[in-house]
């Protein structure tokens, strides 16, 4: 026998039992050092005695028990101020604040198809968690601005408007801009139908809770269901909860474009996440600016855009986001901020939605900014002699209907007035009826023929 073998085996035990201590010790947690609810203001919870990071987790527990979890949004001197994502009821002072670590984790993968979820991750349907998913933060990846795939194909979504008039590219980023009850909802849901997309995400942010039953089950329907995920987060949710809505239906819209997938993500709307945001951010004491808006509301809505739009490889996030204008005023602060971020916007008219005008679309002041990039020159001439003879009515629209034009004044006006039926009734569409971009073109060369004389 080799007197070493002994020595050997010795050692390997004392390595191995080692190894089984240290594995022991990593999985002991770590003190977690309580604190303190001080204060409560509104929304705003103040915590004391313990020390956490912006945008990580507390348990506040209160004296029955219950647990509230919500999230480190700023800091003072030794204070901690968060905003709970659930119901505040019961909570007391001297409540116990536990500090949980890490930011918010949510389900992403394949089984998420189907499904309805809230801003918090947590499922709505009533059916179980999907077994195979996988957990990932809010924040996604950023992308290089100059490894992203440049728009250059043209995305069919079945309206004939905006598909002959503002093309939409896939991976480029919409706004739908309209006051309050002028059709965007509508025209969202038109889109959602039609528009070819392995999936669609669809966050309702801030919304009236009545309309997401109405979206899965009217606009949606079964077929529609199957290749989409629902993220929930009605106006009766506390404004971290919306905010967490909007960054996990975006987030989700990554996951499944960072597997190759050519996604639609739909946002209505991307106004009351704004909203959210100001209502936090004045809840811990930021100076409001511009109507009352904080900066950091503005820093807020690019952070979010910008992570649509087209990858590396070759999937791509296609966003709209409805902005509501408040009191139709286009230059609302959030709709002159989201209008300048975004690739392009489709502004809803209500003085066309009063007159039974449907979509209400205001060719005049809509915009793809990818149009140049994605539709070829005949394509490009057509819609801009369309949208010159609609313009050329439009400005004289007054005198014509008060009978003080003469006719033969201005032979342009004379073209405009000839033409003005048809271009009003290509415009139009019903809410059930899908036309194609080739069919969208077609109709373009049709209505601009000139008519025949005699």
């Amino acid at each position: 026998m080799n007197p070493g073998i002994p020595e050997l085996n010795h050692s390997a035990r004392w390595r191995a039992h080692l190894a089984q201590r240290r594995a022991r010790v990593a999985e002991t947690p770590s003190l977690v050092v309580e604190g303190q609810l001080t204060r409560m203001v509104g929304l705003t919870l103040e915590a004391a005695g313990c020390v956490a990071p912006v945008g990580s987790r507390c348990l506040v527990v209160g004296p029955d028990g219950g647990r509230v979890e919500a999230e480190v949004v700023g800091f003072s001197g030794g204070k901690l101020f968060l905003m709970p994502s659930g119901n505040i009821h019961g909570l007391m002072p001297n409540s116990r604040v536990i500090p949980t670590g890490g930011a918010s984790r949510m389900r992403m993968g394949e089984s998420l198809l189907g499904r309805v979820l809230d801003g918090a991750g947590r499922f709505l349907d009533g059916l179980p968690p999907p077994p195979r998913t996988e957990w990932a933060t809010l924040t996604g990846k950023t992308i290089n601005p100059l490894l992203r795939k440049p728009i250059r194909e043209p995305l069919d979504v079945g309206v004939r408007a905006i598909n002959a008039l503002l093309s939409v590219g896939r991976g480029q980023r919409m706004g739908l801009f309209a006051g309050s009850g002028v059709g965007k909802s509508v025209l969202l849901g038109m889109m959602t139908r039609f528009t070819n997309a392995e999936v669609v995400v669809v966050g309702l942010i801030g919304e009236r809770g009545r309309e997401v039953q109405e979206f899965i089950q009217e606009i949606l329907g079964p077929e529609g269901m199957a290749r989409a995920v629902v993220v929930a987060a009605p106006a009766d949710d506390p404004p971290l909860r919306r905010l967490q809505g909007a960054a996990l239906a975006t987030r989700i819209a990554e996951y499944f474009r960072d597997s190759g997938r050519q996604v639609l993500l739909l946002m209505d709307s991307l106004t009351r996440y704004a909203q959210a945001q100001r209502e936090i951010a004045l809840a811990i004491g930021e100076p409001p600016a511009t109507k009352g808006y904080p900066p950091s509301v503005f820093a807020k809505i690019p952070q979010l855009v910008e992570r649509a739009g087209n990858d590396t490889v070759g999937g791509s996030i296609t966003a709209f986001y409805t902005v509501l204008a408040e009191g139709d005023d286009q230059n609302d602060p959030i709709a002159d901020a989201a209008r300048a971020i975004l690739d392009g916007h489709v502004v809803l008219s209500r003085r066309l939605a009063e007159a039974g005008h449907y979509p209400a679309i205001d060719i005049e002041a809509s915009i793809s900014r990818v149009m140049p990039k994605i539709s070829g020159p005949r394509h490009q001439q057509l819609a801009r002699r369309f949208k010159h003879l609609y313009s050329t009515y439009e400005q004289h629209r007054d005198l014509i209907n008060v009978g003080a034009y003469v006719a033969g004044s201005d032979p342009s006006v004379d073209e405009a007035r000839e033409y003005q039926p048809r271009l009003k009734q290509f415009l139009t569409q019903g809410m059930d009826e899908q036309v194609t971009m080739a069919d969208s073109l077609r109709a373009l060369e049709v209505v601009l023929q000139p008519k025949a004389k005699g």
